[in-house]
C-alpha cells in the first residue's frame, strides 16, 4: 500500500468480490471533514469516561486507566492536527485566488 495517496482520494475495483455478490469496490479519502467524525467520537467517549461509563469491564481485563487519558489526548491532537491542514489549504487558496485576480488587472 502508497503512504501517499495524490490528490488524496483513491478508487478500486476488487478482483475477489463479497460472497453472493459479483463486483465490490473500495473508495479511501483523506479529507479535513473527517474531524467531525472525530470530535463526535471524542464528546461521547469523554462523557462516558468522566463518568466511568463500563470502566470497569476495560481494567478488570488488565487495561490502565491511564491508557484512557492517552487515547483522549491523542484524540484531540488528531483533531488539532487536521484542523491545521484545513487551516493551511484555506491560507493557500487566498493566495491562489489573490494571485489569480492580479494578473486579471494587469491584462
Amino acid at each position: 500500500m502508497r503512504r501517499w495517496i495524490p490528490d488524496n482520494v483513491s478508487v478500486s475495483l476488487v478482483t475477489v468480490p463479497p460472497v453472493g455478490q459479483t463486483q465490490a469496490a473500495v473508495a479511501l479519502s483523506n479529507s479535513t471533514s473527517i474531524q467531525e467524525v472525530f470530535k463526535r467520537t471524542l464528546e461521547s467517549f469523554s462523557a462516558m469516561y468522566k463518568r466511568r461509563a463500563f470502566l470497569h469491564w476495560y481494567t478488570g481485563e488488565g487495561m490502565d486507566v491511564m491508557e484512557f487519558s492517552e487515547a483522549e489526548s491523542n484524540i484531540q491532537d488528531l483533531i488539532a492536527e487536521y484542523q491545521q491542514y484545513q487551516e493551511a489549504v484555506a491560507d493557500e487558496e487566498d493566495v491562489d485566488e489573490e494571485a489569480y485576480e492580479e494578473e486579471e488587472v494587469e491584462q
